[in-house]
């Protein structure tokens, strides 16, 4: 296997495990994104989405694995680490991911509506800040997707009833 592969099939592995993050905020009506922390091969923290029951606006999947990861390493520099995500970050959360060194980014769908990774801008490999991060997008992008989808689509059909 090359070392190509390996990467890919590592970042497949990690974003299933996201999926299944993501998976737990729609199991309490939360909108299905999820993330973790990775360093060296070894999940440090994971999180999902809990915006509506904490009733706080940076309850973002991103920011809770952040802040675990941190209280994982001790530290708020994470330089040595991964973050995947389901949804592309958006701008609160690719300036957290800038403040705290990540070294690479991997998500899965893009957010034509709030993406920073890309979508709307790219605020990752910005050349005026002082770090940037290597991004990878589209991994699993279609069960990614898919998730959010029939999210919404259950919402509304839920609000017509």
């Amino acid at each position: 296997m090359s070392v190509k592969e390996r990467w890919l099939e590592e970042d497949e592995y990690f974003m299933r495990q996201a999926i299944l993050e993501a998976k737990k905020a729609q199991d309490i009506n939360e909108v299905p994104i999820g993330a973790l922390v990775v360093m060296d091969g070894t999940i440090i923290a994971r999180a999902h989405n809990l915006r509506e029951s904490q009733q706080q606006s940076i309850s973002h999947a991103e920011l809770l694995a952040i802040q675990k990861a941190c209280e994982v390493e001790g530290s708020w520099r994470l330089e040595n680490c991964e973050l995947y995500v389901t949804l592309e970050p958006c701008p609160m959360c690719a300036g957290a991911i800038l403040q705290s060194r990540i070294k690479r980014v991997v998500f899965g769908a893009f957010d034509p509506k709030a993406g920073c990774c890309g979508s709307i801008l790219n605020l990752l490999d910005e050349p005026r800040f002082n770090h940037r991060v290597i991004t990878k997008s589209g991994v699993l992008s279609d069960e990614c997707s898919e998730l959010l989808t029939n999210f919404f689509k259950q919402l509304r059909k839920n609000k017509l009833k």
